[in-house]
């Protein structure tokens, strides 16, 4: 596949339509995928699992490591020492308050998403979600241009915030590695020079979130997220033993999920799980999500030691570029990615 460089329609940001009766037809989802907002309820046995980063640090969560990514996909990580997660959820709110015209001067497109967006995929009719983002490569860096020049020190505040997050995921590598059974250095290895990039979500509020999704039910296609949640307004679903689970936030934590690439590299062992972000009427709601990725030209398959183990390798080899344009084109979906890389 080749990387498209134009969006197939003209871009309407969703913030403009937050004040409308109704929403546009191409916001609304089949019966099948509206959310049911008063679903199941979260409680302490249907949360994700919460995990402690000192404890996780020193190697002594690594059951519990081991449980939460082959069960849920998912955990929250608390204690985690990051002090500057509210001032960077300030400054963006500040940017996406901005008007329109600032705003605009940072639109993507879809070769690379750097820059203010508003869709994901370039098939032309597809169905839209209800949220705006803006998206910007950490490493390697996306151009100084990409970066908003206000709020004045929200390139300032967001590196320093992400400087302090990037030895967290190191910590998380070595857990996931230990929790597989494999050398700590593995998770690095397989990764190569490993890329960082931060989407930023904002979804404004809607007149008719029941017919809607904020973010389309999909599995991550890269390596490890780190989300720092809207600590006001839930919106975070998982698909969890066929239901969708509201995650409620555990107040200063991070939300640590599992992508594709890992899938692939466990042959299948640790779950790379549908999530979704439902809409909310009463307010609007933001959160930050920092994704560290493959090197783009690493061939990723199932680890030799892990397929010894547990049997066959059950996916074909793939470069996180190519996995990369194959979501670009068609845009986030469920599994049906990494499932198309089953060799049975």
């Amino acid at each position: 596949m080749e990387a498209v460089y134009e969006w197939p329609e003209p871009i309407v940001r969703v913030q403009t339509l937050a004040d409308a009766a109704t929403i546009p037809d191409c916001y609304v989802r089949p019966c099948s995928e509206r959310p049911n907002l008063a679903a199941v309820p979260v409680t302490a046995s249907n949360n994700i699992p919460v995990i402690d980063f000192a404890s996780l640090a020193s190697g002594r969560e690594t059951a519990a490591v081991a449980a939460a990514c082959r069960d849920w996909g998912f955990f929250q990580l608390v204690n985690h020492g990051i002090e500057t997660a509210e001032e960077v959820r300030r400054a963006w709110r500040e940017f996406f308050a901005l008007p329109m015209e600032e705003k605009q001067r940072y639109a993507n497109s879809p070769a690379t998403f750097e820059g203010y967006g508003s869709r994901v995929g370039v098939v032309k009719g597809a169905l839209l979600d209800w949220g705006d983002y803006f998206f910007l490569h950490l490493f390697p860096p996306s151009p100084p241009t990409k970066w908003p020049s206000s709020p004045s020190q929200l390139r300032e505040k967001t590196e320093a915030y992400c400087a302090a997050l990037a030895k967290v995921v190191e910590a998380v590598k070595r857990a996931i590695s230990a929790a597989l059974g494999v050398e700590e250095g593995f998770m690095e290895a397989a990764f190569g020079e490993a890329a960082a990039a931060i989407r930023v979500n904002y979804y404004p509020k809607c007149p008719q979130p029941e017919l809607t999704l904020g973010l389309s039910a999909h599995s991550d296609p890269g390596g490890l997220t780190f989300l720092l949640p809207d600590e006001h307004v839930k919106g975070l679903q998982v698909r969890h033993a066929g239901e969708w689970i509201t995650v409620d936030p555990v107040p200063g934590g991070l939300i640590v999920n599992i992508g594709d690439q890992i899938q692939l590299l466990s042959n299948g062992t640790f779950k790379s799980v549908e999530h979704r972000v439902t809409a909310n009427a009463a307010a609007d709601r933001i959160s930050v999500a920092y994704f560290h990725n493959p090197q783009d030209d690493i061939l990723i398959s199932p680890a030799s030691e892990i397929v010894r183990r547990s049997g066959p390798a059950l996916y074909r080899p793939i470069t996180y570029k190519e996995y990369k344009i194959q979501i670009r084109m068609l845009g986030l979906g469920r599994q049906s990615h990494v499932d198309s890389l089953k060799t049975t």
